[in-house]
């Protein structure tokens, strides 16, 4: 830094600018705002283009948003399937893995799939 003013707030907002150009990061937000749907939509174009290392984490988390969008649409069968895959998928990665608490997320569908198996399909929403 050479001392300018606003250097380190421009900075500050072309990593968030960056970050949400990101296929990966809009995914997540897109999660935590219920949008699940798009959420898919968006880490699916992640694992598309991801490395091989990656792309079993990033389908966990198009899992995680499609579990969500099914049980939206009352449909227990595509829900309780989409939860297993998740936990399949992402076990693995745990306890974190690119700024995801992969453990808490583990802890979050198990109990998803608690309240599936109870007859509900009143999820709480996913924190990730």
């Amino acid at each position: 830094m050479d001392g300018r003013p606003g250097e380190a707030g421009t900075s500050s907002t072309a990593s968030q600018a960056s970050a949400l150009a990101d296929p990966f990061e809009r995914g997540l937000e897109l999660i935590r705002g219920g949008e699940f749907f798009a959420a898919h939509e968006e880490l699916e174009t992640a694992w598309r283009a991801a490395e091989p290392a990656e792309r079993d984490f990033l389908q966990g988390l198009v899992h995680v948003a499609v579990a969500w969008y099914q049980a939206g649409r009352n449909n227990r069968v595509g829900c309780e399937r989409q939860l297993e895959k998740a936990r399949r998928r992402l076990t693995p990665f745990a306890p974190s893995h690119r700024g995801v608490d992969v453990a808490e997320l583990l802890r979050q569908l198990e109990a998803a799939a608690e309240t599936v198996d109870k007859g509900s399909l009143e999820l709480t929403q996913p924190v990730l």
